[in-house]
C-alpha cells in the first residue's frame, strides 16, 4: 500500500521553558589552595578545550535516510504489523526520524548540562569546584553547538524534549540543595548519556556521528569524574536521613531516565496509537539489551559516592541487572579517551597522506610543464631565437 512519509516534527511554540530555581549564590574568599584532585581535573579541563569547527570534519556526508547505519532489527517497529504496512520510503523515513529523536534528546540533555554546570559555579561552596564547573560549562556549550549543527545541517529535523528528561531537569534545578545539580546532572543524566553515546559510537558505521560521539564522550568522562570527587567528599559528612533523601531522588531519577529512552513519540508520529507504541517499545528485545548497558555507568558511580543502599541495589536489579555496580568505571573512561585519540590520529594520518599526495602531484606537474634544456656545447638554447 502506498503511504506518505510523515512530516518533520517541528519544535513546539513558544521555544522557551522557564524553570524557577532554588538555592543561593555562594561566594568564597578562600582563594588559596584547594583539593589537589579537583585542581588537577580543572587543569585537565583547560588543556582539553577544543574547537568543534576545527576538530570535526563537517564536510563528511550523512545519508538522511540512514544517518547511523541502523539495521532494521534495531528499530522497535520492526517485526510488527505496523512495520509490514510501511513501504520502502516510509521505512527510510522512520530510520531518519529515529536518529533525529535520539540526537534531539542528546541535544536537550546537553543544554540541561550546560545550565546545571553554570548553576554549580553559582552554588558550590568551594572555589576548586567552581573552577572546574566553569570549564565544564564551556564543554557543554560546545556539545550543544555540535548536536544542534548535526541536526540542522545533516538531518534537517528535530524532536521536542522528552517528558521524562524534562521532569528530571525540573526536579534537579528546582532543588535548593547545592549538591543536587551534581547528583541529577553529573551522575544520572551524564552517566546515562555516556552509556547511550558509547553504545551508538561502537555500533554506528557512519564516520561523522561516530566522531561526534567519541569527542563528546572524551569530555563527559571528566565531568563524571568531577561529580564523583565532589559528592564523595560531601556525602561522607551526611547522616542516614539525608543520604536516604538522595537515594530516593536517585531511584526516581533512574526510572525517569529509563522511560526517557522509549522513543514512543517517533512511533506515534508514524500513526501508531500511544498505548500500542508503549507496548511495542517495551517488547523490543533490542531496547531491553540497550537498557542492560545504559545504567552501567551510573551504578558504580553511586556505589563510589556512598549511595548504594539495599533499596538502590534493588532498584537497579529491576532496571538492568544485579552486576551493574561491579562495572570498572575508570577502565571505561580510559577507553573513551583512547577511542577519541585514535580517531584523531587516524584523521591526521589521512590528512598527512593527502597532503603528501598533493605535494607529489604538484612536483610531477611542475616537472611536466618545465621547458626542456636544449643547450648545446654550453650555449643556452632554451632562449627563444633572436629576431
Amino acid at each position: 500500500m502506498e503511504t506518505h512519509p510523515p512530516r518533520p516534527v517541528p519544535e513546539p511554540e513558544p521555544n522557551r521553558w522557564a524553570v524557577p530555581t532554588g538555592g543561593t549564590t555562594d561566594f568564597t574568599w578562600e582563594y588559596d589552595g584547594g583539593r589537589e584532585r579537583l585542581l588537577a581535573l580543572y587543569q585537565r579541563g583547560k588543556d582539553r578545550q577544543w574547537d568543534a569547527v576545527r576538530r570535526i570534519d563537517w564536510s563528511l556526508e550523512v545519508d538522511p535516510a540512514d544517518p547511523l547505519g541502523t539495521p532494521d532489527e534495531a528499530l522497535p517497529l520492526h517485526g510488527t504489523p505496523y512495520w509490514d504496512r510501511l513501504g520502502p520510503a516510509d521505512r527510510r523515513e522512520l530510520r531518519a526520524h529515529h536518529a533525529a529523536w535520539q540526537f534531539s534528546q542528546f541535544l536537550h540533555g546537553e543544554q540541561g548540562a550546560m545550565i546545571c554546570s553554570a548553576r554549580i559555579v553559582q552554588s558550590a561552596p568551594d572555589l576548586d569546584a567552581k573552577f572546574y564547573a566553569a570549564t565544564q560549562t564551556m564543554d557543554e556549550a560546545r556539545h550543544v553547538e555540535i548536536f544542534s549543527r548535526f541536526l540542522s545541517e545533516k538531518l534537517s529535523m528535530s524532536y521536542p524534549i522528552n517528558d521524562s528528561l524534562r521532569s528530571l531537569l525540573d526536579d534537579t534545578l528546582r532543588d535548593s540543595r547545592w549538591d543536587m545539580p551534581y547528583l541529577g546532572m553529573q551522575v544520572l543524566i551524564e552517566g546515562l548519556a555516556l552509556a547511550a553515546f558509547g553504545a551508538l559510537r561502537d555500533t554506528t558505521t557512519k564516520p561523522l556521528p561516530r566522531r561526534l560521539l567519541a569527542y563528546v564522550m572524551q569530555d563527559e568522562a571528566r565531568h563524571v569524574a568531577f561529580g564523583r570527587m565532589a559528592l564523595r567528599d560531601h556525602y561522607r559528612q551526611l547522616g542516614s536521613a539525608e543520604l536516604a533523601e538522595r537515594e530516593e531522588f536517585v531511584i526516581e531519577g533512574c526510572h525517569l531516565m529509563r522511560d526517557r529512552l522509549r522513543g514512543t513519540e517517533v512511533l506515534e508520529n508514524f500513526g501508531v496509537p500511544r498505548t500500542a507504541a508503549a507496548r511495542i517499545v517495551e517488547a523490543s528485545g533490542h531496547l531491553r539489551l540497550f537498557r542492560r548497558v545504559l545504567f552501567s555507568r551510573i551504578a558504580p558511580c553511586l556505589k563510589d559516592i556512598g549511595l548504594w543502599s539495599p533499596e538502590v541495589q534493588e532498584a537497579f536489579a529491576d532496571l538492568c541487572d544485579q552486576g551493574a555496580g561491579e562495572t570498572d568505571l575508570d577502565r571505561l573512561m580510559r577507553q573513551d579517551e583512547e577511542v577519541a585519540e585514535r580517531l584523531d590520529a587516524e584523521r591526521f594520518a589521512i590528512e598527512e597522506r593527502e597532503r603528501a599526495g598533493e605535494v607529489a602531484e604538484m612536483i610531477t606537474l611542475g616537472a611536466e610543464d618545465r621547458i626542456p634544456d636544449r643547450s648545446v656545447d654550453g650555449d643556452d638554447a632554451s632562449l627563444p631565437p633572436a629576431g
